[in-house]
């Protein structure tokens, strides 16, 4: 038989000591009662003896060592130290959570002041949040992504249950199963987490590029209130670059009000939407929705290049060569969307009719079109989209000329303007020449504290009148509501102009009220009473 340990053989002799003493106790307590002079003192002395004896064996059993420390009352109690390693510690706790006191330092009440996680965090609210993504106390994992790409997370079921109806169906519901791992593939990690965050401590961390795939997460466990969170967002940062892709998502989340939105910018700022990298990204059905709308505000040259890069796009998603019969094929009857007649001659001459994309039978037809007086029957739209209807808003009662007024000699006109909704600066309105027909030179520019938003350098011809000449920036721009911008014009040309007079500072247009206030930058004279840029062209 193998020898026993050593230490096992050195605890075994210290019991042994012990027994050896409670044995011979009885002897030794007779003759210390015969031996004493003062029995009265014999209660004493046992209590003593008793309370040294039992020092000596917790000495004998637990030997005292920077660890430990032995009470009078024959207690040992372990060190902060040494309980922190006689206890398995769990797996990502979050640090803050400390070790608390052990049952014998309760039992024994020994003044030891261990900090506990629940005393550092008194309320509820810091308690649940802590919770949040911690092994501690942790009853269910969710396997969450993609076989090769998935994370681990643990969570509490009664937490989950509360904050969200398919949770709740999932752990305590007629259907609820028991499994502790619960694989979730087609929610993404990042997400996933965002939600467990908002539904342990109702904080909501959103970011551009995990916001589509929160909400679907936020859709797909009925977390209305951080899906709402999720829309908010995606309408703050909608603009014309992503303005198509947003449109997909929405129509997939039925979002209604997310759609409204995405449509509006693509009206508005079809050109920029078209042209971005994300109209090549959307489905099919998106790309056919955005044909068919009769106010895209674009020509339809831009609009059928357009198509030609998504054909592209998708080609190379489905793994074929984009060549113009792939391309014809993955476009379907999107293709007959595109209003081709409404082009011009020389633009479908230059661009549709030379893609290969189109048969010679319908490039030949189409041609006719043009030319013939009989046209023939074409499979494509014929009439031009109407786009958007610009509105003005007109800033001044009346207007007025002098011989020696509005001199324009490269000066700035500026003015401060701020709208109750979000709409979409196209140009300004500009008084001409008030002594016959001229041609002015201008220099419009759209800024936002400081930051140049939009500019144009053109040309527009006055006819003597007072009525306003338009002067359109490149492309329509988004301007927030409640937030104030600085629109200036600086003008070349005849010095015998109109200007504006009893200007107003508020001014209700359609469905949008505009304030209007003086700007730095104005170094010609207009101001909020009187001057130049009568109007605010826009769509809304």
């Amino acid at each position: 038989m193998p020898a026993a340990p050593e230490c096992k053989l050195s605890h075994h002799g210290r019991i042994m000591k012990c027994v050896t003493f409670l044995l011979f106790l009885p002897e030794s307590l007779k003759k210390l009662k015969r031996a004493s002079k003062h029995p009265g003192r014999l209660s004493l002395c046992y209590n003593i003896l008793t309370l040294s004896l039992k020092k000596r064996m917790a000495e004998e059993l637990y030997p005292v060592n920077d660890h430990a420390t032995v009470q009078k009352n024959g207690t040992v109690t372990l060190s902060l130290s040494e309980k922190k390693r006689s206890v398995e510690p769990v797996a990502q706790t979050t640090a803050s959570i400390a070790a608390t006191p052990t049952a014998e330092q309760n039992i024994n009440n020994n003044n030891v002041e261990i900090p506990s996680w629940h005393s550092a965090h008194p309320t509820l609210h810091e308690r649940n949040a802590l919770m949040f993504n911690n092994e501690h106390m942790a009853d269910v994992h969710f396997i969450v992504g993609p076989p090769r790409e998935s994370e681990r997370v643990p969570a509490h079921k009664y937490v989950l249950a509360v904050g969200s109806s398919v949770f709740c169906a999932m752990f305590y519901g007629d259907l609820a199963e028991g499994d502790s791992d619960i694989h979730i593939p087609d929610v993404e990690p990042a997400a996933f987490l965002i939600l467990l965050k908002y539904m342990y401590s109702d904080e909501i961390d959103l970011a551009a590029d995990t916001v589509l795939a929160t909400l679907y997460a936020a859709k797909k466990y009925l977390v209305s209130a951080l899906a709402r969170a999720c829309v908010s967002f995606l309408e703050t940062s909608l603009e014309a670059r992503n303005a198509c892709v947003l449109l997909s998502q929405s129509r997939l989340f039925e979002e209604p009000e997310l759609t409204q939105r995405c449509r509006e910018v693509i009206d508005a700022q079809a050109e920029l939407a078209l042209r971005s990298e994300g109209f090549t990204e959307i489905d099919l059905p998106t790309l056919e929705h955005i044909l068919q709308r009769e106010t895209l505000n674009v020509k339809e040259a831009v609009v059928f290049q357009a198509i030609l890069g998504w054909a592209d796009a998708e080609c190379r998603r489905q793994g074929m060569t984009p060549l113009s019969q792939n391309q014809r094929s993955v476009l379907g009857k999107a293709l007959h969307l595109v209003r081709l007649p409404s082009m011009t001659l020389q633009e479908f001459a230059d661009g549709a009719a030379q893609s290969n994309i189109l048969t010679l039978e319908e490039t030949h037809n189409i041609f006719l079109w043009y030319t013939a007086a009989t046209k023939p029957v074409l499979g494509f739209p014929v009439e031009p989209r109407k786009g958007l209807t610009p509105q003005r808003c007109h800033r001044f009662q009346s207007s007025a000329y002098r011989s020696n007024q509005w001199r324009y000699r490269g000066r700035c006109d500026s003015i401060q303007f701020a709208g109750d909704k979000r709409v979409f600066i196209a140009g300004l309105g500009l008084y001409g020449s008030s002594g016959g027909k001229a041609e002015y030179s201008v220099r419009i520019e759209l800024k936002r504290q400081g930051v140049l938003l939009a500019q144009n350098l053109t040309k527009f011809v006055s006819d003597g009148s007072s009525s306003t000449f338009p002067v359109w920036f490149e492309h329509p721009v988004q301007v927030e509501q409640d937030a104030f911008y600085t629109v200036s014009a600086v003008l070349d040309g005849s010095e015998l102009s109109y200007f504006g007079q009893e200007g107003m500072t508020e001014v209700q247009c359609g469905k949008v009220t505009f304030q209007f206030q003086c700007s730095s930058d104005s170094t010609n004279g207009t101001g909020v009473q009187g001057g130049q840029i009568p109007e605010l062209i826009f769509y809304a």
